[in-house]
């Protein structure tokens, strides 16, 4: 697989830090975010290849929030959204774009990043 540039936005410290560093065992490239705003801003710096998001966030902004704006402003960014609380609606994700129930496990993560990858290669080669 090639390697990604993955936003992870989490406001959970050691979910974060777990996250980034399974992606980073994998070969990605990991840009951190604890908020909307902060993703927002790492979005307006760095390339994305993927975003990996919670949805409840301090700031008054959440997941789905975020995703909408990634989605407006690059719609080749893949999509993972995870929650424990929360279960999106049909107008909150596209196809395509994932959503993962809390607590998952990193491998699941990963599969679902790799699977995502793999589906871009193939449209890519057709």
């Amino acid at each position: 697989m090639p390697h990604l540039t993955v936003l992870v936005v989490e406001d959970e410290p050691l979910i974060r830090m777990a996250l980034a560093d399974a992606l980073l065992d994998e070969g990605h490239d990991v840009i951190e975010a604890s908020s909307v705003l902060e993703a927002v801003a790492a979005f307006g710096t760095h390339p994305i290849d993927f975003l990996i998001t919670d949805v409840d966030m301090p700031g008054g902004l959440n997941g789905f929030d975020l995703v909408r704006f990634v989605r407006n402003h690059d719609n080749r960014v893949g999509v993972i959204v995870a929650s424990g609380g929360r279960h999106p609606t049909d107008a909150d994700l596209e196809p395509g774009e994932t959503f993962i129930p809390k607590p998952y496990r990193l491998d699941e993560i990963i599969t679902h990043l790799n699977l995502h990858d793999l589906r871009d290669e193939r449209r890519m080669k057709a």
